[in-house]
């Protein structure tokens, strides 16, 4: 935690297997993607608190709060969104990706819950980052942060 604390990468992976992957996640300032993950999931907060919002199979946003020490399970398919401080770590556990399977980075307007934008892609190696590549994705122009139904803009990246 102490050489993750000291860099600016938010993901130090601790390993890759064929069958399952560990990495620890620190915090980020903002963050309001969901991801949806072809498998399970497993978070352990590992100091601070998070929140992890999710949307059930009915379509009903949630929040679950998980506290340090404790344990989450987030069942495959299911959009997630883990939001903890900048001084947080989470250890996520989850399968290695199959070379046909895709994760998805999906936002949704903070003001009518539209979809704004979806990034697809293919997750071969963690230490790629790609929570951060769908961040540069996303931010890249003010037409994917722009909500077609009722025109509300999401803000860009904090300064």
């Amino acid at each position: 935690m102490k050489a993750l604390a000291r860099g600016a990468a938010p993901v130090s992976t601790l390993w890759q297997e064929p069958d399952m992957m560990a990495f620890l996640a620190k915090g980020r300032a903002y963050r309001s993607e969901f991801h949806v993950d072809p498998s399970d999931e497993v978070m352990v907060m590992v100091k601070g608190d998070a929140d992890v919002h999710y949307i059930t199979p009915e379509g009903e946003h949630k929040v679950a709060a998980v506290r340090e020490g404790e344990v989450f399970r987030c069942p495959a398919g299911t959009p997630h969104s883990p939001r903890f401080p900048p001084d947080a770590y989470m250890l996520v556990l989850e399968r290695k990706r199959r070379p046909e399977e895709q994760d998805r980075f999906l936002w949704f307007c903070e003001r009518c819950k539209a979809r704004l934008y979806e990034v697809v892609k293919h997750v071969g190696d963690y230490r790629e980052d790609p929570v951060s590549r769908a961040y540069e994705a996303f931010y890249s122009a003010e037409s994917h942060r722009t909500c077609t139904r009722c025109g509300h803009v999401a803000p860009g990246p904090a300064a």
